[in-house]
């Protein structure tokens, strides 16, 4: 868990544009470069949660899942999704993280805020098992 993620859909090209923004560092980016490096050799099931970006992110690289969760009480950012982004919606994401952890799986779990129905409305619009071992394959993924 760090601050600045290593990978983003955001860019500070958008700030104006799109009401904020910030890209990737090239710090982050070489640690995720190391975890990366790491998982290939390792049984344990590395994952990592930034936030700094003002919406919710699911990237997946080199078997390391990295979630962005800036959805909280700021300002959101508007952001056009990256193609590796496993999470494809382009709204305002306020929401939350459920991290579970059961015996030798990890559920995590983004729990959104809609109140686009002058209502508050709660959903579920990513999720993902992960097994404990890294040689185990995904037991499920983003909806």
């Amino acid at each position: 868990m760090f601050h600045h993620p290593p990978y983003t859909s955001s860019s500070d090209v958008n700030k104006e544009a799109r009401g904020g923004g910030h890209s990737a560092r090239p710090q982050e980016q070489d640690l995720a470069k190391l975890l990366e490096e790491r998982q290939t050799h390792s049984r344990y099931r590395i994952v990592v949660f930034n936030g700094h970006v003002h919406n919710y992110e699911h990237h997946a690289h080199g078997g390391v899942h990295y979630f962005v969760s800036g959805g909280g009480a700021a300002h959101p950012y508007l952001i056009d999704r990256a193609p590796d982004d496993l999470f494809k919606n382009n709204a305002v994401n306020y929401h939350y993280l459920l991290v579970t952890v059961d015996h030798q799986q990890l559920d995590i779990t983004m729990n959104g805020l809609d109140l686009s129905k002058q209502k508050a409305v709660w959903t579920e619009p990513d999720s993902v098992k992960l097994a404990a071992s890294s040689k185990t394959t995904v037991l499920g993924s983003s909806r």
